[in-house]
């Protein structure tokens, strides 16, 4: 009889440390899950403009504002547990072959003033500046060992910089079309296209 409590006994420990080794091994495994990405886009938004831009010194110049209610911070929703965000967001980069790694959770665009000052020899003419950022957002399935799939969606940027053309050569992009309205002459090449 004490051979038999033993035994159920045995036995129920060796569940219960089964079940903690299963319980770790499934964090393991969780940590290094595979990633199917849907959905990718890329969506360029303006995030700042100059008012003006002068000429003085021997160069253009002007101060970069924010463009009002454009700050923007990556985001991943449902962020498979023992990943976390800046994993997630590094995954998607990895997929698109990015050359610079994509902006990560602690990063902001598109709340700071920028001065800028451009050096260009030839004939004094008008230009146009803007700072744009190249957002991406991809859904992904997170699959992990027998855990249940995670379903959830990254959104950050892969480029965040500033443009600066004279207005003699037509624009590119939305963001840039806005700056070229707004600082050079109706009939120049950067509004009309042409």
């Amino acid at each position: 009889m004490a051979v038999a409590v033993l035994g159920v006994g045995s036995a129920g420990c060796g569940v219960t440390a089964g079940e903690s080794r299963l319980s770790a091994d499934a964090a393991t495994i969780c940590a290094h899950g595979t990633y199917a990405w849907s959905g990718i886009r890329h969506d360029e938004r303006l995030t700042g403009l100059p008012d003006r831009i002068t000429y003085a010194d021997g160069g253009y110049q002007g101060v970069i504002e924010p463009v009002s209610g454009t700050v923007y911070s990556p985001t991943v929703t449902h962020p498979p547990k023992g990943v976390g965000a800046a994993r997630a967001i590094k995954a998607l980069g990895t997929h698109l072959k990015t050359d610079n790694p994509l902006a990560g959770p602690s990063e902001t665009a598109g709340h700071e003033k920028t001065d800028f000052f451009n050096e260009i020899a030839g004939p004094r003419q008008p230009y146009y500046a803007w700072e744009p950022v190249v957002l991406v957002e991809a859904d992904f399935t997170y699959t992990c060992g027998l855990n249940q799939p995670v379903h959830g969606h990254v959104r950050t940027w892969d480029t965040y910089g500033g443009g600066f053309l004279p207005c003699s050569e037509p624009s590119e992009g939305a963001p840039a079309k806005v700056a070229a309205v707004k600082l050079c002459p109706a009939e120049s090449p950067a509004v009309t296209g042409v």
